[in-house]
């Protein structure tokens, strides 16, 4: 198929983060052409090309070479020094504001130091900004160190063939993978990493595991071929005689030829999406747009009262330090604590179960996704080969209901008798038959010979001799098993309920149709056939006594959906989450394994479908699609970015190393510990299970999380709002301060302190119900309406003040101070209780015990303060016992108009926190 996607099409001028994605996605399609041809040419050329011979290198131009070339090793990111981290923890908007009003308060008291007393709100807001950034510090710094022991666990050695001098023979020594180079000769067993991309020159039964480029569920054979003809596709993991670096052998063994190391493998052209600086996430993009939103209501609000104080007034000076306290007052300074104190418990919880927060942020945005892009192998399957189904030669059950029956036993001798290593699906053979049943067949049978496994003929075959339990001693049975094309080329008849049948052309085509109705379920099929040779000769076997066969049946083997993945994803949908399916492996898979857990699959996508279409074409795409299958790297990082600037949060889940560029470009990557490292780099959060259920619960947690966090900020932004409200109102008709600076100071003070608690509030269920993320519009919204309502009885405290109890001069300017402080540090912490929940509080919602302690513990501080011995330094007084009950009374008005304001808030504009 022409590939139509042009770098222009897929990121136009202008856009930096696409036309990096499209510079990356040319590099990696030349180095795929690049190992096509390797594949294509003759192993003496490719040799010949590479300047080595068979037997490997010689020491020193192995040397000389990984001094030109460099390590073999991939560029990716790596957790920054510890300064760097420290320094990225402080820089935050609200600690930079907080940190800025501290440097303007200390020059500001540094003009009049000998004649005013040391400001104690400048140590109070220098603590806020040094605990917020050394918490999130300490967090991000442990489980950055956690990650880092996690990648210390993978084995970082191979084997290869080097010659110490010319004329001495070559040796086998491990060495770091590092120190890999162009035209070494690895060799491979079962269990090693392939550490570059390899050309192979022998191999014997090699099974390679390719999950971690391609995500599909089964390994692949490969062999010293000639180059096969995919249908005029370049893409390399699906050569047969190469073996890429970041795959894995699972069986068999074999030497190879390195052609490409580091960034120039096909697995470092993917990770040039690794490096660099990441993505803005949503939580990102949230919080700078709240922070400009509190410092434009700063720029309006303080110049305003900077004027007015100014104006009315005539005192420049205390305009100025009043202005401050106000900018002050604006700004909800406990905001980065909060925030961090909030992310920190959810990366505790979290960590109870089981999964490591690299990224603080990443919690947040994990209870704003609403859309989870996952791989399916090890995710929704269990990552594990199954015998599904044991067929007759009509693509029936053979057997009984479980499937037992001859096509099992044979297809266990062939699979128990085979002296070479076992492959997953011979495992799964085995694993099917009970311990019993092995006993009996071990006692039936004896082996004469074998006729191995070969790329070529992709079966393999055993010998066995009847032990006369159950049929004549002298003759000897062969099995084989292999690929269904391969097989029935070789059976002349088929067994049908006991009989040897002929197999004619119709039945020939009947028989294959039912093994691809199968391939097209997703299963991987393999045929079984048999023959009998009476016993004699010399006992050994070969390629041309695999003929005149009797075809048994069929064996399907699949990757079983995980049991709790159906309830999972159920969960998953109930919280608002759409699921999308991207995967490397087939269309017939991807479906099938969708059926089986509830996934409505509808039309799959394929990869090469993706590369036809432009930005438009492809966010029209995602938005009606389920499952994406047989998608590279590349695409799998597209489909992220289309769905992002569809205006989603996305999450993206993946263990491989085609998942790593989609990990680091979605709002919150998760990964696992069993994960490639490079997989691991790039994730933003690490589960120590590959369990959806677990996922599930982070999403609650990271919305509890999110939820205090929008709580804390809404509330004290109105309030403060509300307050520097009354203060301008008050300002204008008002010929006293209505606060002095360091009353305003210390309410908000005492406010600060009370919100301490917000971290270890509950959030209401249906809070917990679906997907949230920031909305700034939200925020000023919620300022601008709740805001005035405390103003209304501020100004009502005001006239009491002013109209009942005389104060109404400068000479009981204390007085009226300290009635409006208390009612205003009152109103401001009880309806902490109004504001957190949309329930009617106290009756269908309670906050926790901390948030109520720590209330009335501000409360009972507040009316206490004008008696105290405090009072005088603060310029207060004793409020006379007749200004209780109408204390009392403003409160009880208060709650009541707050939830009547919040009822037609919530129907006017469906939403609340």
């Amino acid at each position: 198929m022409t590939n139509l996607l042009t770098p222009e099409k897929l990121a136009p001028p202008g856009r930096r983060r696409e036309r990096r994605a499209a510079e990356l996605e040319a590099r990696t399609r030349a180095v795929a052409a690049h190992l096509a041809g390797v594949s294509a040419r003759p192993v003496s050329r490719v040799l010949q090309d590479l300047r080595t011979v068979r037997d490997g290198l010689l020491h020193d131009n192995a040397v000389a070479r990984l001094e030109h070339d460099g390590p073999n090793v991939v560029a990716h990111e790596r957790a920054p020094r510890w300064y760097v981290q420290l320094a990225k923890a402080f820089w935050n908007p609200f600690i930079l504001v907080l940190a800025a009003l501290a440097v303007v308060m200390y020059a500001q008291w540094l003009q009049a130091a000998d004649t005013e007393p040391f400001d104690p709100k400048i140590p109070i807001l220098g603590a806020m900004v040094l605990i917020s950034g050394l918490l999130r510090f300490w967090q991000e710094y442990r489980s950055n160190s956690s990650a880092a022991a996690l990648r210390a666990l993978v084995t970082t050695t191979t084997a290869v063939q080097r010659r110490p001098g010319r004329t001495q023979p070559p040796a086998t020594m491990e060495i770091p993978v590092a120190d890999v180079v162009r035209g070494d000769v690895v060799r491979l067993a079962a269990g090693d990493l392939v550490p570059a991309d390899l050309r192979l020159l022998s191999a014997k039964d090699l099974m390679v595991a390719q999950g971690a480029l391609t995500g599909e569920s089964l390994p692949v054979a490969k062999a010293d071929t000639p180059a096969r003809d995919h249908g005029g596709s370049a893409d390399p993991v699906e050569a047969d005689n190469l073996v890429l670096a970041g795959t894995s052998v699972t069986s068999g063994t074999a030497t190879g030829v390195v052609v490409a190391t580091g960034a120039d493998t096909y697995f470092g052209s993917m990770a040039g999406s690794l490096a660099g600086e990441r993505p803005e996430t949503g939580f990102d993009a949230g919080v700078r747009k709240v922070s400009f939103l509190l410092i434009r209501f700063m720029l309006v609000m303080v110049p305003l009262v900077f004027a007015i104080n100014g104006l009315t007034k005539g005192d420049w000076a205390e305009a100025v330090t009043f202005s401050v306290a106000v900018a002050v007052g604006l700004t909800p300074e406990m905001l980065p604590m909060v925030v961090t104190t909030n992310l920190a418990r959810g990366a505790v919880a979290m960590a109870r179960r089981k999964v490591v927060v690299k990224h603080l942020n990443a919690i947040q945005n994990l209870g704003a996704m609403d859309v989870l892009c996952t791989d399916k192998t090890g995710t929704l399957t269990e990552d594990r080969v199954v015998l599904h189904r044991c067929l007759d030669a009509y693509g029936r059950q053979d057997g009984d209901g479980d499937g037992s029956g001859e096509v099992l036993e044979y297809a266990y001798l062939n699979s128990h008798f085979q002296t070479g290593l076992r492959n997953p699906m011979d495992q799964a053979v085995v694993a099917r038959m009970h311990e019993a049943e092995e006993v009996v067949v071990d006692a039936r049978f004896t082996l004469v010979d074998e006729v191995p496994f070969d790329f070529a003929r992709r079966r393999m075959s055993v010998v066995l001799r009847r032990n006369g339990l159950d049929g004549p001693a002298d003759e000897h049975l062969m099995v084989t098993k292999g690929a269904v094309e391969e097989v029935l080329a070789l059976c002349t008849h088929l067994a049908d309920g006991g009989q040897r049948v002929p197999l004619t052309d119709a039945l020939r085509r009947q028989v294959a149709g039912a093994a691809e109705d199968h391939n097209r379920q997703g299963m991987r099929v393999l045929a079984v056939a048999t023959r009998t040779f009476p016993e004699g000769g010399d006992g050994v076997y070969g390629v041309a006594d695999e003929a005149e066969l009797t075809l048994r049946g069929f064996l399907g083997f699949l990757d079983p959906p995980k049991a709790d993945a159906a309830e999972a994803l159920r969960t998953l949908a109930d919280s608002g989450i759409a699921v999308k399916v991207v995967t490397g492996d087939s269309e017939a898979v991807a479906a099938r394994v969708c059926a089986e857990v509830g996934i409505e699959a509808g039309t799959v996508v394929t990869g090469p479908y993706l590369d036809l279409l432009d930005e438009p074409g492809l966010a029209e795409l995602v938005r009606t699609t389920t499952v994406f299958a047989k998608v590279n790297p590349v695409q799998k990082a597209r489909i992220v970015r289309a769905l992002q600037k569809a205006g989603h949060t996305v999450g993206f889940l993946g263990d491989g190393i085609n998942d790593a560029a989609a990990l680091r470009e979605a709002d919150v990557g998760v990964s696992v510990d069993t994960a490639v490292d490079i997989a691991k780099e790039s994730a933003d959060i690490i589960l120590l299970e590959k369990d959806l259920t677990v996922l599930g619960q982070g999403v609650l947690q990271g919305r509890r999380t999110f939820g205090n966090t929008i709580k804390y900020i809404k509330m004290t932004a109105s309030s403060n709002f509300g307050n520097v409200f009354s203060v301008l109102a008050a300002s204008a008709f008002i010929p006293f301060q209505p606060m002095l600076a360091t009353q305003l100071l210390v309410q908000n003070l005492c406010y600060d302190i009370s919100q301490l608690a917000t971290p270890w509030d509950r959030m209401d269920e249906e809070y917990l119900r679906k997907p949230r993320a920031w909305d700034a519009r939200g925020i000023g919204r919620f300022m601008l309406v709740l805001g005035p309502t405390s103003s209304v009885f501020d100004i009502t405290t005001f006239l009491l003040m002013w109209h009942v109890f005389g104060a109404d001069s400068e000479a009981h300017q204390a007085l009226f101070q300290s009635g409006w402080f208390v009612e205003g540090l009152l109103t401001q912490t009880l309806v902490v209780h109004m504001l957190r929940t949309r329930r009617i509080p106290f009756v269908q919602s309670r906050a926790t015990w901390p948030v109520l302690l720590m209330t009335a513990l501000v409360m009972a501080f507040g009316i206490a303060l004008p008696f105290s011995p405090l009072a005088t330094a603060l310029g207060m007084q004793a409020l006379p016992l007749g200004y209780f009950p109408w204390l009392a009374g403003t409160l009880l008005a208060y709650c009541l108009l707050t939830q009547g304001v919040k009822t037609w808030y919530i129907r006017r504009f469906n939403t609340w926190l």
